[in-house]
């Protein structure tokens, strides 16, 4: 429910938007012209946008969580119509008037309460029963032999890593094809976490000067995993779970909240970023948070897309919510699933960060935990971005100036690194982000309300 009625930011509503694409549509949809029947009550927005069709579209937004469900056919979420009426309502210029549902709003949201209040009462231990086994005797003999499936992929992907070497690695400058039949041999053991870093080896094949000393390092972590798999009864048991885990077999959310050995971590969590991503056939949205009290990052990742189904939940960067989440099993924890959420969402502060030394370390004890990593997120308060000394790039630097950490090539030449420059203006700002072996990738920064980047 949004706080005491307190009406959004326009940089929070367009925080939400899955694309550059989506806030200049929705952005055109924030005027009172398309829309009738528009309302809100504290608790949700709604409003009916004229489409190109004789019907016009129904937009309804839950601002507690936020969900979004509209009538058009865009896979995207939230879609345009969500965002222009976001916008509509943020703006506050009485267009949005307070009162109640309509039916066809009501209807959608009452569904929400129902489904929200039979999770709540399910007696501890239990799960939805679609995903609860008939036979937990079969369950654990699907779980054995889906095992024995991984351990024969992951030994005939060591074989094809020995042959790799002895051949040595040049050899293999035109050998992009054989990586992917060796990718499909893995989703076949039912292995996909190792069939996708199998396609990075594919990749990094023939891409630029040393590229065979870089493909090594990736054989080196991808023998290493294999490893572990093949010997995973010897290993203690956090680090047995990351390595299931980056093999690819997951745990479901309900066991982490539900199950035997369900624990929770009850925090004000900050939401420190969103991301979403589309590979054509999933979306895949990243939420970081951070916990006030505890510290500790989190990050809730949830999937949509391939089948229709929407990414309900999104938390735009500045807000905080007082709810339970439990960690999914690992020597460097980070991902966690939503438990309860115990009062409505408030809008946070700035966020607490810390140097360029710190970001470093911080990195370092979690790929000493997990060797996997490809970063870890951090707060940086007091740096400035400015231009690296050879002139190749960028970098933030404390404010001392005795340290400095690169950017992560991918941000280079893309708007975000204007929005972080421009926001700064070369004064030091509060940045989050990812620190890991490319860089730092900046995701959020605050100035003073939180800006995705």
């Amino acid at each position: 429910m949004n706080p005491q009625g307190e009406r959004w930011t326009t940089d929070q509503v367009l925080a939400l938007a899955p694309d550059e694409a989506s806030r200049r549509a929705g952005g055109k949809l924030a005027a009172p012209g398309p829309w009738s029947e528009t309302g809100a009550d504290g608790g949700a927005v709604w409003g009916r946008c004229k489409g190109s069709g004789k019907k016009p579209y129904q937009t309804v937004v839950d601002l507690n969580g936020p969900a979004f469900t509209c009538s058009c056919p865009s896979r995207k979420f939230p879609c345009k119509h969500a965002l222009g009426l976001l916008l509509l309502w943020a703006g506050g210029g009485g267009e949005v008037a307070a009162g109640k549902p309509s039916p066809w709003a009501d209807e959608w949201l009452a569904g929400r309460r129902e489904r929200a209040e039979r999770a709540t009462s399910a007696p501890p231990g239990t799960d939805a029963p679609s995903r609860t086994p008939a036979d937990p005797a079969a369950a654990r003999r699907r779980a054995e032999r889906r095992m024995r499936r991984i351990g024969a992929g992951a030994t005939e992907l060591e074989q094809r890593l020995e042959d790799l070497l002895q051949s040595g690695l040049a050899s293999d400058g035109h050998g992009g094809g054989s990586w992917d039949e060796t990718a499909a041999r893995m989703v076949d053991a039912q292995a996909p976490g190792l069939a996708a870093r199998v396609r990075e080896l594919s990749s990094v094949v023939a891409s630029g000067p040393d590229w065979p000393a870089r493909l090594l390092e990736e054989c080196a972590l991808l023998h290493l995993l294999d490893q572990g798999f093949l010997g995973i009864e010897r290993l203690p048991g956090p680090l047995a779970a990351t390595v299931r885990a980056r093999v690819g077999l997951t745990t479901e959310a309900a066991e982490l909240l539900t199950g035997p050995d369900a624990a929770t971590v009850r925090d004000r969590w900050l939401v420190l970023a969103q991301q979403d991503s589309d590979d054509g056939m999933l979306l895949t949205r990243r939420i970081f948070l951070r916990g006030e009290r505890t510290g500790r990052m989190a990050l809730h990742l949830s999937f949509g897309g391939s089948t229709g189904r929407p990414l309900d939940l999104a938390l735009p960067p500045g807000l905080v919510l007082d709810a339970d989440l439990a960690y999914y099993p690992g020597a460097r924890p980070l991902r966690a699933a939503f438990g309860e959420r115990y009062a409505p969402v408030t809008h946070g502060p700035v966020p607490p960060g810390g140097g360029i030394d710190a970001a470093l370390a911080a990195y370092g004890d979690a790929l000493r935990d997990d060797p996997w990593l490809d970063s870890w997120p951090v707060v940086l308060s007091e740096v400035t971005p400015i231009p690296s000394r050879d002139g190749t790039g960028w970098q933030l630097a404390d404010a001392d100036g005795e340290s400095a950490l690169p950017l992560d090539p991918r941000c280079v030449g893309r708007t975000s690194l204007w929005q972080l420059v421009a926001l700064s203006g070369g004064a030091p700002i509060t940045v989050f982000g990812e620190c890991g072996h490319r860089g730092f990738l900046p995701l959020t920064a605050w100035d003073p309300t939180p800006v995705p980047l």
